[in-house]
């Protein structure tokens, strides 16, 4: 296909945090609001004379500095957000906003504030408590966290107009685009890789809003009118759900061994993040948007019946939806409930919802994905999305998601046989063994 136009300047401004837009509206007189999870609303932080800045911390490289401060058994983006904020990467920010939804967070908020990472008189960091099931008395208490610890501060400190309905009408056109846009990748020859969309998402969350749509309105319009290759290259389509992914070589190497992502259920993703807010006149918009987050929310640290097995239906939706034919599970390493999310859910949606998937455990650092390409095992190196295809997991994971059964039995056997698991050790060790299972003639119970 023929390159999007502003692909480049899209993935230039993923580069760095401070990124020339965010340093434009900064000196224009504009608040970075900074915020780590969808817990924190969006929405809100987008208000008047602020504007949203999702944390990342690409490029990242040593995190020694922010281990001694914090722990090795902490995940790499907690870390990261600290090792970047000690070197003076967030120097921008006029705020931090952030929820107490894992320790990794509460550490890294913690030490943003206690170690005075941003060099700004007026900054602050706020940190709510976001409750652990959705019900009546948890959204009071959601709201009323939100109102005093970050509407509030932003409006005695920087005198935010703290109203909230033009804001969601702002948010919504931007979730109208990358929707239109996501929509596309259900067509059986899409006209954009997964790879793509998944930089125009990261930058409509770390770029300000009004500075970047009149680009992702252009590139709507363009991929409207593009027109795909006549063979498409990918041999299977798949639904991708994890967590922080925001390192786009993970895409581009899932992609580049032979897969499409059609559809993302992972933090800086589409789903959940990119879908318009309705608001009514019947109850304030503060209620609404408050509730709507909690319950689109797909965050495993909600262990409630009704959200768990709600997980599943949800993924199980995106792949009819989207026609996908597997799934790849993505954790990142030491996240408390990604842990538990991935283990669990993908062998539930092998089990139960027979779909083939696939599970991958990964740092955040930079150049983190390239492990998944130089796998050591029995003292042998060798790129495992270059293999051929019978010592290759993922291939064989591939071809299983093409495989299509024709009876019962037949698919018992394959459902049985379709759960491949590739996990990744830090580089300074191996990598664990691939599991096969059935993948291979003669394969099963094979360890490479």
């Amino acid at each position: 296909m023929k390159d999007l136009k502003h692909l480049i300047y899209f993935e230039h401004l993923l580069d760095e945090a401070a990124n020339e837009l965010v340093m434009q509206a900064v000196s224009e007189g504009k608040h970075a609001v900074g915020y780590t999870c969808y817990h924190m609303p969006e929405v809100l932080l987008n208000l008047d004379n602020c504007f949203s800045v999702r944390m990342r911390a690409p490029r990242t490289g040593s995190l020694e500095i922010s281990t001694y401060y914090m722990t090795n058994y902490l995940c790499g983006y907690a870390k990261a957000l600290v090792e970047r904020g000690i070197e003076g990467g967030y120097n921008f920010l006029s705020a931090l906003a952030g929820g107490e939804t894992c320790t990794e967070m509460n550490r890294t908020l913690e030490h943003f504030e206690v170690l005075q990472l941003v060099k700004n008189e007026k900054f602050f960091v706020s940190f709510i408590d976001v409750p652990f099931k959705v019900t009546p008395h948890g959204l009071e208490h959601y709201k009323n966290q939100i109102t005093k610890k970050v509407l509030e501060p932003l409006h005695e400190r920087y005198g935010t107009d703290i109203s909230i309905r033009k804001a969601v009408a702002e948010h919504n056109e931007v979730c109208r685009i990358i929707t239109e846009i996501g929509d596309m990748r259900k067509l059986a020859n899409p006209p954009i890789t997964g790879y793509e969309f998944h930089v125009l998402c990261l930058v409509s969350y770390c770029c300000p809003k009004a500075l970047i749509i009149d680009k992702l309105r252009e590139t709507l319009e363009e991929v409207k009118t593009r027109v795909p290759d006549a063979k498409p290259a990918h041999r299977a389509r798949v639904v991708v759900v994890g967590s922080e992914i925001d390192d786009l070589d993970f895409t581009r190497t899932v992609e580049q061994s032979g897969a499409l992502i059609v559809a993302d259920r992972f933090c800086f993703g589409s789903f959940p993040g990119r879908q318009e807010i309705v608001l009514s006149d019947s109850e304030p918009a503060l209620d609404q948007i408050c509730r709507f987050y909690q319950e689109t929310s797909q965050c495993p640290r909600y262990m409630s019946q009704d959200k768990v097995h709600g997980r599943y239906d949800f993924v199980d939706k995106l792949a009819k939806e989207y026609n996908a034919q597997g799934i790849i599970y993505e954790q990142m390493k030491f996240c408390e409930f990604w842990g538990y999310e991935r283990a669990l859910a993908s062998h539930v949606m092998t089990e139960l919802y027979n779909y083939p998937t696939v599970c991958v455990d990964r740092e955040y650092t930079g150049n983190a994905s390239g492990q998944l390409r130089t796998p050591r095992a029995a003292g042998r190196t060798a790129p495992l999305w270059t293999r051929p295809a019978r010592y290759s997991a993922v291939s064989r994971a591939l071809s299983a998601f093409r495989a299509t059964a024709s009876s019962p039995a037949e698919a018992a056997e394959q459902k049985a046989a379709s759960c491949v698991s590739t996990s990744l050790l830090p580089v300074s060790s191996s990598m664990v063994c691939t599991v096969l299972r059935r993948s291979v003639p003669g394969g099963a119970g094979m360890r490479r």
